[in-house]
């Protein structure tokens, strides 16, 4: 199993960057897929997450309509638009994935829930 991140970058606020999650070794269509991120001193902490079909997407508060979650099934990626950077989101960005079926329309958001994760990508913003 494999999850390997990209796209990551310093970016000044405001800015924008999109990273990208490229998956093998499972099904990938049968997967929940989630970003997560790590700053200094900080928990691992959720970021966002689309169900197996890409029709269920989850977003942390924190978030809410400056990221976007996408995923192509028939390329075994994920990708996590970022607009409207702030500082607070300098982190390292991780995808995971779990086989864990979402709930109507909530996947989960519990590091545990996920077995696979990537090694994860830098993220600097600038102020």
């Amino acid at each position: 199993v494999q999850l390997v991140e990209s796209g990551g970058g310093l970016v000044q606020t405001g800015g924008s960057l999109r990273l990208s999650c490229a998956a093998s070794g499972f099904t990938f269509d049968d997967a929940a897929i989630g970003w997560f991120r790590q700053a200094p001193g900080k928990e691992r902490e959720f970021v966002a997450t689309t169900s197996f079909s890409g029709g269920v997407k989850n977003y942390a508060d924190s978030v809410k309509d400056r990221f976007t979650i996408s995923r192509d099934n028939a390329k075994n990626t994920v990708s996590l638009q970022m607009n409207s950077l702030e500082p607070v989101d300098t982190a390292v960005y991780y995808c995971a994935a779990t086989r864990l079926r979402c709930s109507g329309y909530v996947c989960s958001k519990r590091r545990a829930d996920y077995e696979y994760w990537g090694q994860g990508t830098q993220v600097s913003v600038s102020s």
